[in-house]
């Protein structure tokens, strides 16, 4: 027969402050929701505490002590127990640590001040697949995987397409050519070409040219 608790969402906490620790347990079992099967103030123990315990989703901070912190607590996490969900749950909104956190195979992000209802939420959003962060979170992480997929050259402020249109254009292609090598169209590559000319502050393709040979 199945029991409340077989129904409950089995939950690890890796959190080394631990009078938040227990309030954040506390908050957990007092839910319809929850289960907190497993508590660790650091990572050494996830392999053989997980075996045990097999928790479902994990609430991980990642300052944490000890010499693995909560980002390769993520990695090891994914690398023996892919099936398990990951929140990473800090103080911090850094924007390194949110793209390691979620290159590292998080599955979402929260602030330590969200409220009770806002963690048990994002748990349960978490278990189902979804991946939830905060509005002031989410704009980060949209801004910088924009920056990593569209970085800028030093100096002059090309984009990685612009870069890659004139460097065809150093190579004698025609516009024509040009967007049919990356598969846009003809008036795409005009437009690329004039913001080229504007933050390059010339106006030819030679002077273009040039200047982007000599940089």
């Amino acid at each position: 027969m199945n029991t409340k608790e077989d129904n409950k969402i089995r939950v690890a906490i890796i959190e080394d402050n631990i009078p938040f620790r227990n309030e954040l347990q506390n908050i957990l079992n007092e839910s319809a929701y929850m289960q907190v099967v497993s508590v660790m103030s650091e990572c050494s123990q996830i392999i053989r505490q997980f075996t045990i315990t097999e928790p479902q989703v994990v609430l991980m901070d990642i300052n944490l002590k000890g010499n693995t912190s909560g980002i390769e607590g993520v990695k090891v996490i994914n690398n023996y127990f892919p099936f398990i969900r990951i929140l990473m749950f800090t103080v911090f909104e850094d924007d390194d640590k949110i793209f390691d956190s979620i290159c590292a195979g998080a599955s979402g992000y929260l602030l330590k001040k969200s409220t009770p209802d806002e963690i048990i939420t994002a748990l349960i959003s978490v278990y189902d697949g979804g991946a939830p962060m905060t509005p002031a979170i989410a704009n980060k992480t949209l801004q910088l995987f924009r920056q990593k997929m569209n970085p800028v050259i030093a100096g002059y402020g090309l984009t990685a397409r612009e870069r890659e249109i004139l460097q065809a254009l150093s190579e004698g292609l025609s516009y024509q050519k040009i967007a049919d090598k990356f598969y846009i169209h003809i008036s795409t590559v005009r437009t690329h070409i004039t913001n080229i000319y504007q933050k390059l502050q010339v106006n030819s393709k030679i002077e273009a040219v040039h200047k982007f040979s000599n940089q």
